[in-house]
């Protein structure tokens, strides 16, 4: 594959504009057919600096579509994948995005810069350009978009800056990082060490187009084509003009994960050994990881259901609060696909509602009074969405997640459980989560589709088979029930790796005897007293 960075001067004179701009659509213009992708840099739309946010705003409006037309335009004429950096206009105003445009002229994909620059966030008060920025303070995965078999992950100028965002970028299994940049700020031995840091710790290429501030200036430009091993196959320095060369997008770096170790990319011998809790955001609010937490534990049952609601955001928050190792909850699909927590597959225990949950639009979930049943206080309370709760307390507890099946029809749709995982891995929670399930079908298609998420075998038909079960479905853990378990069942199951959790006991002393037999996890709805008895 034949790649293409464009680097154009780049004038601090707001009088240079139009010209800044005829130059770098000349560039654009001198891309030849037998490139198959092109990079273009960030704020093609506003080609030199702007004296105020007005000016600035001028620039977009003016250029914008211009420059957005001559990508498509260039896509087309030289049957390549083009990459522009131009504003896109959104509810929340223009932001600063990155543009994927297939060989046919068509827009596959956007990249709001993850990172927007202080000056893209300060009011005009302030000094600053006032952009679309409240997309940024939503969680949210890594962006990617697929082309041609090519997994595209992006990064746009502060980006490069966030090196605990590599970790996540490179999760997302990437072959190419496309970077529109400016950097003005930053010398070229600096640039060269982020950019070949940022393809060592994601194993995919980095093709970065930035501008050029003058031949003979030191700082920003830096326009280039680095290979996964670090290995620049291109820098441009200050040069005007255009970086080309031949890359294999698909070509991957391996090596020795430490001394003696198995051939694995950087960052998967760095994710081996990553201690979040010291340094992510969060810091000791984050909970250790399922496989480091220590046993034995309590698992507030519904959340803390003897105090609040159960499976409601306050009985999860009280629990988290409290210090809960882990929480149990039950999540259902929606008739319209989405993911509530509540128990029961039908409303009126839990609700003022009747029906099916199943049957129900979360919508019409929504308008149900799910705290009035409990208790006054929770007059009016909410059903929890699985977005919600993970959004909440992703990362602040263990989350044992009990899948209930498909309706009554007694299957399971695979879509809900794509989608449960997929929320899990959006929340980056995929190290503090386990699914429990008494369906062996359930239990297969995690073994088959998502081999690395732990599974807990749930009691099915014979509740005496547990443990045979758990160890024929490769489950790491089985949740037995307190009439149908004994210590040989414990022992068994011990043997052969798989944690023993126990539904369940409220009595602290009764607590005190499962421990003493050598259960791992209490389900308990009376989480504190029992806490208190067991730890």
């Amino acid at each position: 594959m034949k790649v293409c960075v464009v680097q154009p001067y780049y004038s601090f004179d707001p009088k240079d504009t139009e010209k800044c701009f005829m130059d770098q659509c000349a560039l654009i213009d001198s891309c030849t057919p037998d490139m198959d992708l092109i990079v273009i840099p960030e704020y093609a739309d506003i080609p030199a600096d702007q004296a105020s946010k007005a000016d600035f705003h001028l620039m977009i409006e003016k250029y914008n579509k211009t420059i957005l037309d001559k990508a498509r335009e260039t896509a087309v004429r030289c049957n390549a994948l083009v990459f522009v950096n131009a504003a896109d206009k959104c509810e929340d105003g223009w932001r600063n995005t990155t543009h994927a445009i297939d060989r046919s002229g068509k827009t596959v994909g956007k990249y709001y810069k993850a990172h927007p620059a202080p000056s893209e966030v300060k009011t005009e008060a302030e000094g600053g350009n006032e952009m679309g920025v409240a997309y940024s303070y939503e969680p949210a995965e890594p962006y990617t978009v697929e082309i041609e078999g090519i997994r595209f992950g992006f990064m746009t100028c502060y980006d490069f800056y966030f090196y605990e965002n590599f970790a996540p970028l490179a999760l997302q299994n990437i072959d190419v990082i496309i970077g529109c940049s400016h950097q003005r700020t930053d010398r070229h031995e600096a640039l060269s060490i982020i950019n070949r840091f940022l393809c060592y710790n994601t194993n995919a290429y980095l093709i970065r187009s930035a501008v050029s501030l003058g031949e003979d200036s030191d700082i920003c430009g830096c326009s280039c084509i680095i290979a996964p091993d670090g290995e620049v196959l291109c820098d441009m320095k200050s040069k005007i003009g255009l970086g080309i060369a031949e890359i294999d997008p698909h070509k991957k770096y391996y090596k020795a994960a430490g001394f003696k170790g198995s051939l694995k990319s950087h960052w998967e011998y760095i994710e081996e050994g990553r201690r979040p809790w010291l340094y992510r955001n969060g810091g000791t609010a984050i909970s250790l990881f399922d496989e480091r937490l220590p046993y034995p534990r309590v698992c507030a049952h519904r959340g803390f259901s003897a105090v609040a609601p159960e499976n409601s955001m306050p009985a999860f928050g009280a629990a988290v609060a409290l210090g809960a190792d882990e929480i149990e909850f039950d999540i259902w699909q929606t008739a319209d696909g989405e993911i509530v927590s509540t128990h029961d597959p039908v409303l009126e225990r839990v609700s003022d509602g009747q029906g099916l949950v199943a049957e129900k639009t979360l919508a019409e979930l929504k308008e149900l009074d799910f705290g009035s049943h409990f208790s006054e206080s929770f007059k009016g309370l909410k059903i929890a969405t699985f977005e919600e709760i993970l959004k909440k307390f992703a990362g602040h507890t263990i989350m044992n997640i009990h899948i209930k099946p498909d309706g009554q029809k007694g299957g399971f749709d695979k879509e809900f459980i794509d989608k449960a995982v997929a929320l899990v891995k959006k929340y980056d929670c995929l190290k503090h989560i386990y699914f429990m399930s008494p369906r062996d079908s359930i239990l297969d298609y995690f073994r088959e589709t998502y081999p690395d998420i732990p599974t807990c075998c749930g009691l099915g038909d014979d509740p005496w088979a547990i443990v045979d079960r758990a160890i024929e479905h490769g489950c790491k853990k089985v949740q037995m029930f307190r009439q149908y378990m004994n210590e040989d069942m414990i022992k068994k199951a011990h043997d052969n790796g798989i944690i023993c959790n126990v539904f369940y006991s409220d009595d602290p002393e009764d607590a005190k005897v499962l421990i003493k037999m050598g259960i791992d996890t209490i389900l308990s709805n009376n989480y504190l007293a029992v806490a208190n008895a067991v730890k």
